[in-house]
């Protein structure tokens, strides 16, 4: 997978996760419907100036943003979760919290 694929593949998750539509993101940022969808597959890439717009809309940093290596499958992210966890058994204090967390996520 390329930059650009990568990329698309960020923004779709982000607005995905935000609870966005593509016309809705696609109004916010000021391009088309069909503009954004080419972004998302990774078949153009955004402008500077898009770039600004997606992370005021998306309330994100440019790091966060760029951040690509962590795409991951979620069969990917569950094997390395579980892989964490069986090493995080060994010590109490950060099963605990480790708990905490993931108690906490399940009341949002």
């Amino acid at each position: 997978m390329g930059i650009k694929e990568e990329f698309g593949e960020k923004i779709k998750r982000m607005r995905q996760n935000r609870g966005l539509t593509q016309e809705q993101l696609a109004e916010a940022v000021d391009i088309s419907q069909r503009a954004l969808s080419a972004i998302e597959r990774g078949e153009n890439f955004v402008t500077s100036e898009t770039i600004d717009k997606l992370l005021k809309t998306l309330n994100t940093t440019s790091e966060e943003l760029f951040a690509l290596n962590h795409l991951k499958s979620q069969q990917e992210l569950l094997d390395e979760i579980n892989k964490n966890l069986s090493t995080i058994a060994q010590n109490p204090q950060k099963l605990e919290i480790v708990y905490q967390i993931t108690k906490s996520l399940l009341k949002e």
